[in-house]
């Protein structure tokens, strides 16, 4: 068995593992790197809630290798092929991968309020992504959220994120960027 060397191969064995939709892996790794593109530059560590096969935490952690990371999901056998990737990526030094359910991360005192910024893709609403996503984020830290190609500001009432803790959103391409606020 060939060991994978490039997150595109790594992304390549999650689809064919059935961890990863069927879109393109070009068109993943570019749309992961709008994430990229929005991570603040004072950001230093990160986690990926709800990470699946690692998108986009591995690109992530491939363009900015400068960064460290940690891969959430609370799906066991996705987070064991995972770390098989992390490992034959080299990248085991500067990226964590765990299998936790994110309510309760956010709970840790090991992980609530530890981190510069949480990404995302499909991991849920807003209603359900915003309140769980802030235990996690240092007072000023930035959450940045996969949406649709055509943003609908409807997504994002001012309400629901100032209810969870958050200023008002930041539209960017292929994402949406929130910042937040002291408790």
């Amino acid at each position: 068995m060939s060991t994978a060397r490039t997150v595109a191969d790594v992304l390549a064995t999650a689809q064919r593992l059935g961890t990863l939709g069927d879109r393109p892996i070009p068109e993943v790794i570019d749309h992961a790197r709008q994430f990229v593109a929005a991570l603040p530059s004072s950001a230093h560590l990160i986690i990926d809630i709800g990470t699946g096969a690692g998108v986009p935490g591995l690109v992530i952690a491939d363009d900015r290798p400068d960064l460290e990371l940690v891969l959430v999901d609370r799906r066991e056998t996705r987070m064991d092929a995972l770390a098989r990737g992390v490992a034959a990526l080299g990248m085991t030094d500067r990226v964590k991968v765990m299998t936790a359910d994110v309510e309760k991360l956010g709970r840790e005192p090991e992980h609530h309020e530890k981190y510069d910024a949480v990404v995302c893709r499909g991991f849920g609403s807003p209603e359900v992504t915003a309140p769980l996503a802030r235990p996690l984020l240092k007072n000023g830290g930035t959450l940045i959220v996969s949406e649709p190609p055509s943003p609908d500001p409807s997504r994002w009432p001012i309400e629901l994120l100032e209810k969870a803790g958050f200023g008002a959103p930041e539209y960017l391409p292929g994402v949406v960027r929130l910042t937040a606020k002291p408790y």
